[in-house]
């Protein structure tokens, strides 16, 4: 690769939102002459994490689905909600799995380049200048996933809790997992008076993801996650004997912080770092789905990159569940028992794909009545 090489669009980050947004350009026929690079020092060869979405029908994804559910489960201290999900599935991809399918199908296009390098700065002037720590190359557009440094170190007014977990996959023995069933949260084990639940995949009937999940401001050293899912898989699946697998550990932001106020003529910020993560869940897959497609008709219609990425109606609700969140941690069992007790498991997956009617918000919205939200709501005003 030449130094100062020119492409009309330049991806930064081989995640899960570099990688959608190529596919897309990729099964575009207007997008063929176009030239574009993608650029992450990882070559993307392990398996770093697992995605879960919930899907009507057939989807692209279909070939690489690990699993797919048609039945889920909210456990409370008080219930234990059985979900029927037709017409959804539950399903679970793995990031290697991932990864492959959309190299395999980027290499078998002309005009797209992988560039292993790190990139450290990105300057505008009439093309965007992207340095990296071996060569700078010229886009007239670049898609950057990379969160900003502002994120962490900005005072401002935005509302910010972390999702974070730590999960095992486990083999046992004997037959010990109901696999027709996903547990998409089980608050029964909590550390003290935080948003806290166990997330249970289970792959067959001897083999499963056990996790342990905080929406909290703060981190905890890893050995306590491993103590829960310890105490879990005893105390709870009533499972002895048993091996790990794998692990898997990550952290993903739950925010109204405005990542849009960086982008540019030139730059449009996409995934996490674009605030893309649904900050009142923080799913991502469906989300970023969405937003590609958004972004391809944008360029098609010669509109901004970004335009109308958002719904503001649903960044608002986001802003008063995060602000319940932030000021009455304890509340989160009692929210997401609210939701799926009072909702239809349907009304509630097209709530959260920002695809409800307005009647079906008010009814949501009328399930969560009490102090915390109406306190939340006129501060988040």
């Amino acid at each position: 690769m030449s130094e100062s090489a020119h492409f009309d669009y330049i991806i930064i980050g081989n995640g899960l939102a570099g990688f959608q947004l190529a596919l897309k350009f990729s099964e575009d026929a207007d997008f063929n002459a176009k030239k574009i690079a993608l650029i992450d020092l990882s070559e993307k060869n392990t398996n770093d994490k697992t995605w879960s979405f919930w899907q009507k029908g057939n989807s692209q994804w279909n070939s690489i689905i690990q699993k797919s559910w048609k039945k889920a489960a909210i456990i409370t201290s008080t219930k234990d909600i059985s979900l029927e999900l037709n017409p959804y599935t539950y399903n679970t991809v793995k990031a290697l799995d991932f990864y492959n399918k959309a190299k395999t199908q980027l290499h078998n296009k002309e005009n797209f380049s992988f560039i292993l390098e790190n990139v450290i700065s990105i300057v505008e002037n009439k093309t965007a200048l992207v340095t990296t720590n071996k060569n700078t190359y010229s886009a007239s557009h670049v898609f950057d996933s990379r969160v900003p440094k502002e994120f962490s170190t900005e005072k401002d007014t935005s509302i910010s809790v972390l999702q974070h977990f730590k999960g095992w996959l486990i083999k046992t023995n004997k037959d010990a997992f109901d696999d027709t069933k996903v547990v998409m949260m089980d608050y029964r084990l909590k550390d003290g008076n935080q948003t806290t639940f166990m997330y249970v995949l289970p792959f067959s009937k001897t083999e499963a993801l056990v996790e342990f999940t905080y929406f909290t401001e703060n981190l905890v050293d890893e050995q306590v996650y491993d103590n829960y899912i310890k105490t879990y898989i005893k105390d709870y699946l009533q499972i002895d004997n048993y091996s790990i697998l794998e692990t898997e550990q990550g952290q993903i932001p739950m925010t109204n912080y405005n990542f849009g106020k960086f982008n540019t003529k030139t730059i449009t910020k996409i995934g996490t770092g674009g605030g893309w993560v649904k900050g009142s869940t923080g799913y991502s897959f469906k989300h970023t789905e969405k937003k590609v497609t958004k972004i391809i008709e944008n360029l098609k219609s010669n509109q901004s990159p970004s335009h109308k990425l958002f719904r503001r109606k649903y960044k608002f609700y986001d802003k008063v569940f995060l602000k319940v969140l932030k000021d009455e941690n304890q509340k989160g069992e009692w929210i997401f028992e609210q939701f799926y007790s009072k909702n239809t498991v349907q009304t509630m997956f097209r709530f959260l794909d920002e695809e409800s009617t307005f009647l079906e918000d008010l009814k949501i919205m009328w399930s969560l009545f009490s102090w915390s939200f109406i306190k939340a709501f006129f501060k988040t005003l």
